[in-house]
């Protein structure tokens, strides 16, 4: 009897090959019986128009792959293949990004599910209504996640008194108000380009209890920190480091300071968990309840060993 070929989720990114997800996904591929494989896919950042649309092709022309997940390319991509795409979902088209491509019979569909993954993580560590206090949020980040803050923070029933991003690029700090404009919450947000100056006096002004979020890829896909050198973090903060692997030298920071400063700090490791499980759900059309959220999270502690 010949053996059924395993299907293919790919892994599109800048360096996947350290990923957790490597352990994982053979863990949650068993558990959810897929027999399916995972394999990377690298790109450089500020990877070309026709990078990207190979990429596409190459997943597209692959009778085994049902999809992928994006990481660190999320709006590159919707900018650069947007026309490959025959379907885009809410989120995908409102914030202009895609972190998870399906394949059904050689169509290419696009869904950007950090809007809900970013929420569902914040909301393990904050309880609802928490910003009724008047803590506010500084955001490091201009890109795909940083948008994706930007759409939960804003559509909240208590929102942060206020939303302040940090980024390095205006054009994407633009893209990121438009995405935002018509939110209930989106005259409470603040754009600002990175400088020590600028980043000391906003840090300096948020209350205390405040969220400050490292939404870049400083720290994992680029070794460094967005704080500047020699500042440090408000008493009383909540810090959250998106990322779980890398040099993490914001995270190293908020946990050198935590004591003196009382300060509450995360690393990304539930984002990672919501991320992933919620893309691989889309992909291989699995009802993902709370239950086997809780099944799949456990297997992958395999990775935290």
């Amino acid at each position: 009897m010949t053996q059924q070929a395993k299907r293919v989720m790919r892994f599109i990114g800048v360096s996947t090959a350290s990923s957790s997800i490597n352990k994982v996904f053979p863990k949650w591929s068993e558990l959810l019986d897929l027999n399916a494989e995972l394999k990377g896919l690298d790109l450089p950042i500020g990877a070309t128009s026709q990078q990207y649309q190979a990429a596409l092709e190459e997943m597209r022309s692959d009778k085994n792959c049902a999809g992928a997940l994006v990481t660190t390319h999320k709006i590159a991509l919707f900018n650069s293949a947007n026309e490959m795409f025959t379907s885009f979902d809410q989120f995908a088209a409102a914030c202009g990004e895609v972190s998870c491509v399906k394949i059904v019979n050689g169509k290419i569909e696009g869904a950007a599910k950090d809007p809900i993954t970013a929420g569902l993580a914040i909301e393990e560590f904050l309880p609802r209504g928490y910003f009724k206090n008047g803590a506010d949020v500084l955001v490091f980040g201009d890109g795909g996640a940083a948008t994706a803050i930007a759409w939960y923070l804003t559509g909240l029933a208590s929102p942060p008194r206020k939303v302040h991003f940090f980024g390095i690029n205006s054009e994407r700090l633009l893209h990121l108000t438009k995405v935002i404009e018509s939110r209930p919450g989106s005259d409470l947000v603040e754009t600002h380009i990175s400088s020590k100056d600028a980043i000391e006096k906003i840090l300096e002004e948020l209350n205390p209890g405040s969220l400050i979020i490292n939404a870049t890829g400083m720290g994992k896909d680029i070794p460094g920190n967005p704080m500047p050198e020699g500042i440090s973090f408000p008493n009383e903060s909540v810090i959250w480091e998106l990322n779980y692997r890398g040099s993490l030298e914001f995270l190293r920071q908020a946990e050198a300071e935590a004591s003196s400063s009382n300060l509450k700090v995360y690393d990304g490791w539930r984002y990672f968990i919501h991320g992933w499980s919620s893309v691989v759900a889309e992909v291989f059309d699995i009802k993902l309840t709370p239950e086997l959220l809780a099944k799949l999270s456990q297997a992958a502690e395999v990775a935290r060993q």
